[in-house]
């Protein structure tokens, strides 16, 4: 079946990393919108220039260009005024590609009395999804339980700065077999809940800077204690209201239980799948609770049948979000 991606000490002086996460956190549901500032400004096309494309020959889609003529840049605001600066047909452009620091020359090129780049980029992102946890102790959130990626580029953005906003969902683009769905919501960019500190293959984290919800804590399941049986995923599908709705854990893979695969699952819930069709976009992080345990997060979708998704354990969340 093709599937999709819709669509976180020891004595004698050597240090170690000891992950103690706690064992009851908050469990999530809500809708988030997500904005990310990048950590520089990612190519994502070209266009022409007087009839030629200038800027495609030394430098490539998904790279990150980070500094020109030696000054740090993050937003287009400040790649426009170093370029208006510049007073030259060139200018020195420092990027990151595939890991690696390149430098290289932008050419520059006046049409209509304009300097043109010949160069499409981004230096922010806008999202949905759905809320996972929060640790009470550290406040420490996970949401998504996968990495953002830019559809431009198939490449993980690196977070420079970003929030987690509040949002309510106005409608569904319902999923059908062969297409995936999606969220829709009004975000509150005013209304700012947590900071984002890392988007990683196992979901977006960050510190929650909101009044904890009242919510009674959850125990966090282990992976020997999940049951191919029933259970629930809390999502939200009209404004704001946090439901439960029920699945079956179809199976769960110890060879993957630090992937975004290692329990699979399906939506048995009709009235959800009369409100989503399936699994849509935007529903990635919506809490796995089974024996009034959380058990994980929901991450990805089978194209083929949006009813059969894959989910990433809770304990790799956790112990990603306080790495």
């Amino acid at each position: 079946m093709k599937k999709i991606l819709l669509t976180f000490f020891i004595i004698l002086f050597c240090p170690l990393n000891i992950l103690a996460y706690s064992k009851n956190v908050i469990p999530g549901g809500e809708s988030i919108g997500i904005k990310i500032e990048s950590d520089g400004l990612i190519v994502v096309g070209f266009y022409k220039v007087n009839g030629e494309y200038i800027a495609s020959d030394n430098i490539r889609i998904g790279d990150n260009i980070t500094h020109i003529n030696n000054k740090r840049v993050y937003s287009i605001n400040e790649l426009t005024n170093v370029i208006d600066k510049s007073n030259t047909s060139e200018v020195d452009i420092k990027l990151i590609r595939n890991n690696k620091e390149v430098n290289t020359k932008l050419r520059l090129v006046e049409e209509n009395n304009l300097l043109k780049t010949g160069l499409y980029v981004k230096d922010n992102v806008v999202g949905l999804g759905t809320l996972t946890y929060i640790d009470p102790v550290t406040k420490i959130w996970g949401a998504l339980g996968h990495e953002i990626l830019l559809s431009e580029t198939n490449s993980r953005i690196e977070v420079k700065d970003g929030n987690i906003l509040m949002s309510k969902v106005t409608s569904i683009n319902k999923s059908r077999n062969g297409h995936v769905g999606s969220k829709n919501a009004n975000i509150s960019f005013n209304k700012k809940i947590g900071t984002i500190d890392k988007n990683t293959v196992n979901g977006i984290y960050g510190t929650y800077t909101s009044s904890l919800p009242e919510k009674d804590l959850i125990m966090v399941a282990d992976f020997d204690e999940i049951k191919k049986t029933e259970a629930y995923i809390y999502t939200v599908t009209s404004n704001n209201a946090i439901k439960k709705y029920k699945i079956k854990i179809l199976d769960k893979y110890p060879n993957k239980k630090n992937t975004t695969k290692a329990i699979s699952f399906e939506i048995v819930d009709k009235d959800l799948i009369n409100k989503t069709g399936g699994i849509v976009q935007g529903m990635s992080g919506s809490p796995i609770i089974q024996d009034n345990k959380l058990v994980g997060a929901v991450t990805n979708v089978l194209v083929d049948n949006v009813t059969l998704g894959y989910g990433i354990l809770i304990s790799t969340m956790l112990e990603t979000g306080e790495s």
